[in-house]
């Protein structure tokens, strides 16, 4: 591998980002469709209900699906657009490979294969097995992600495959099974129509879940009140009852102080506590000093703030918490976590109607695909590899010995680190877009740039790809059967409504054909995706996330099932905890202390500004999608610098003007945008663009101890404006920076 074969230019020429816009009439046949298809979104994990409409094996519009209970017909900007990605110019339509000097040329699928297999097999015999790695994304069905996981163990046998719910869910994921024992949130988000007071912590939901918003404002209109943690004033904070505008890097201390007040004023379930959880003492030791004049020198926000917070929380006799990648990515994500589920426990409203506790899922899948093994510590059902009674069961169901079954490997971004140190020499991936996604991308660049072999499996040519040996041209969410697990846990299904243009082919049969010329057919005999989730559903048995008793006419009937649903005439479990049973050694839910730490990154003179970052409503993850669909370009087409206008005067900063952001990793220009609702000593920008308008130049690498998640949400920079006012945004080109 070297850099890339020709200028980015010259790729972006060839394979995009291009806009795309439906014709100003539609496409022919939106009147007359020849189907439409029932399926869900391929956005965020709310997997919004939607039908296709299909014409010639084209996806040419939409309808509402107004039947499908989570959304009602409501879409967000995004699922509105989402089916223009499939009629796009960018598309994939073959395989492609490296041709220095040329940039990419199309070549056949016998070739790409032959080429990638003989390539997997030098590495491993010059370098051991585990020098090739996988990375795998949640965008993917439950059925793609189950088979990534066997695929990497038994056909690739590495040990080495991570995915991208690594920059998103594991903090909490880590944090629940702490707490409870099982990863899922509590309840089905209509139980927040009548909670009296909801919290709402490090989660955009206006922007990055829109379509969330419509229970939260059913419960408002009830009367219930609103808690609002975030550094900026959200569009859900503008009309919060309480809006606490922390500083980044400090959650924790302020649910100490929060905890700490509902102790001193017997703000608590004793009866929960003392019956159904454990570790109370321990968690309350370790926030006695977080009085509220601590937590506001800390948090800086008002200790008033704090004090009506938590006596909203406190005096509640129904509550819903919910929270999001605000407060999990960080280096200490997973503290953050359990800090907001010891207030959940200390008040006892969990478990029965309208209480709840929900982690929100950022990815399409990425509840599901966080259960069924393509984590680098995960085996399906949410077991864990480095059990030998995990271990023993998932060999079985999946016809090796044990003693062949790969150990635990290294997380997403260690494995970047480790192809810096020469232990990893060749890659595989899918459905991710570590350039952009993952931090301090600079250095994941320059990892690129020493594999020996990379191949992606993708449907557009994603800035990481650029690097690839070999890409093979797979499939959208749509042009294949499977189903995906929504934020609430509740299995849904996938439809396919079109097949893979041009010479494209699934995901799947591309996978199978692999660990066919790999050796292991026989292991990998599936007639459809059905036959893969029926497996699937074996290998879940008995696990945390149990799904055996789902199956695709159960999830048909019924518009989805939730999970747990052990049995075949199990009706699936909307709302957990109702027996008290929890999913932990003791059947307790556990608390667990959670002391302040500072940030792996902390302000000085030479980078004196704290520096966030987040999403857009119009953009998804690193945009390999929706930075290729006009009218989503257009409602945001460039990053900019959010600051409060009291920042931007001490350095003389005018609205637009382009200003140089840098921290110890890189530096970008952003235009400056200066708003009221951030915090003074803070500023934001969104991470969904490429090249040198990536805000992952800027981020750390730090990572969370236990869960490995970066910190996204924290690091110092200085601010350096240009003089220079940037142009209109409507002529901006950042949508395919380089």
């Amino acid at each position: 591998m070297a850099k890339l074969p020709v200028s980015t230019e010259k790729i972006i020429e060839a394979f995009g980002p291009h806009l795309n816009y439906a014709p100003k009439d539609g496409y022919n046949g939106r009147d007359e469709p020849d189907e439409v298809v029932k399926t869900h979104c391929c956005f965020c994990g709310m997997q919004c209900g939607i039908q296709l409409l299909v014409k010639e094996n084209k996806v040419v519009g939409f309808e509402p699906w107004m039947e499908f209970p989570f959304n009602e017909g409501r879409l967000c900007p995004k699922g509105v657009q989402r089916y223009l990605q499939n009629n796009h110019p960018d598309r994939l339509l073959h395989p492609i490979q490296r041709v220095e000097g040329k940039g990419f040329e199309k070549v056949s699928w016998d070739n790409a294969m032959n080429k990638t297999v003989s390539e997997i097999k030098r590495i491993q015999e010059k370098y051991g097995k585990h020098a090739f790695s996988m990375l795998s994304g949640v965008s993917l069905t439950n059925e793609k992600s189950y088979l990534v996981g066997k695929f990497a163990r038994v056909a690739l046998k590495t040990r080495n495959l991570d995915y991208n719910g690594r920059l998103c869910m594991v903090s909490a994921g880590a944090g629940n099974k702490k707490a409870f024992g099982l990863d899922r949130a509590s309840n089905n988000y209509s139980d927040l129509e009548y909670a009296e007071v909801i919290i709402v912590a490090g989660a955009n939901i206006s922007e990055t879940f829109p379509t969330l918003t419509h229970w939260i404002w059913k419960a408002r209109d009830r009367g219930a009140k609103l808690i609002v943690i975030d550094p900026r004033m959200i569009p859900l904070a503008r009309t919060a009852d309480v809006h606490l505008d922390v500083k980044p890097g400090t959650d924790s201390a302020l649910y100490g102080a929060m905890l700490k007040y509902l102790v001193d004023h017997d703000m608590l379930d004793h009866d929960f506590i003392d019956n159904y959880t454990s570790g109370f003492q321990e968690t309350i030791d370790a926030v006695k000093d977080y009085t509220l004049e601590w937590a506001e020198e800390v948090t800086g926000i008002e200790k008033g703030k704090i004090k009506a917070a938590a006596e909203l929380w406190g005096k509640a006799k129904t509550s819903f918490l919910l929270h999001a990648r605000g407060i999990e990515h960080h280096s200490k994500g997973v503290d953050n976590v359990l800090g907001c589920i010891n207030l959940v426990l200390a008040t006892g409203r969990i478990g029965r109607p309208y209480c709840g506790y929900g982690t929100i899922t950022g990815q399409g899948n990425g509840q599901g695909g966080r259960e069924h093994g393509h984590k680098c510590d995960q085996l399906p059902g949410n077991r864990d590899i480095e059990n030998p009674e995990h271990r023993k069961y998932i060999s079985q169901v999946w016809g090796i010995d044990e003693k062949d079954m790969p150990g635990k490997g290294l997380t997403a971004y260690e494995i970047i680190e480790a192809i810096h140190r020469d232990e990893i020499k060749g890659l595989i991936s899918i459905c991710f877009n570590p350039l952009v996604s993952l931090p301090n991308n600079n250095y994941v660049r320059s990892a690129l740039e020493k594999l020996e072999f990379y191949v992606c499996i993708d449907f557009f040519l994603n800035e990481t790809a650029r690097h690839a040996d070999i890409v093979l041209a797979g499939s959208l969410q749509e042009e294949e059967e499977g189903t995906t697990t929504s934020a609430e846990g509740r299995v849904i299904r996938i439809r396919q409504a079109v097949t893979p243009p041009g010479e494209a082919r699934t995901d799947t049969s591309i996978l199978l054909e692999l660990a066919k010329r790999l050796g292991e057919e026989d292991k990998f005999t599936y007639d459809d995706s059905e036959a893969i989730f029926n497996e699937l559903r074996v290998a879940s048995k008995g696990g945390t996330a149990d799904y055996f008793g789902i199956s695709y006419k159960k999830v048909e009937d019924n518009m989805g099932v939730f999970w747990p649903c052990p049995t075949d005439d199990h009706p699936g479990t909307p709302r957990l905890w109702e027996d008290k049973k929890f999913k932990t050694p003791d059947g307790k839910a556990h608390f667990n202390p959670a002391p302040y730490k500072l940030p792996g990154e902390i302000t000085d003179e030479e980078y004196p500004i704290t520096l966030t970052t987040g999403r857009v409503v119009s953009q998804y993850l690193s945009g390999t999608q929706t930075r290729r669909i006009g009218k989503l370009v257009d409602q945001f087409p460039e990053p900019m610098l959010e600051i409060h206008p009291e920042l931007a005067e001490k350095y003389g900063i005018k609205q637009r003007e382009l200003v140089r952001v840098a921290t110890r990793r890189g530096e970008g220009i952003f235009p400056a945008n200066i708003v009221e609702t951030i915090r003074k000593d803070t500023v934001f920008i969104p991470y969904h663009w490429p090249g040198s308008k990536s805000a992952n130049q800027l981020t750390p690498g730090t990572l969370d101890p236990i869960s490995k998640i970066p910190e996204f949400k924290v690091c110092a920079c200085l601010l350096d404006p240009q003089g220079k006012i940037a142009p209109p945004s409507t002529e901006s080109d950042a949508y395919a920076s380089v």
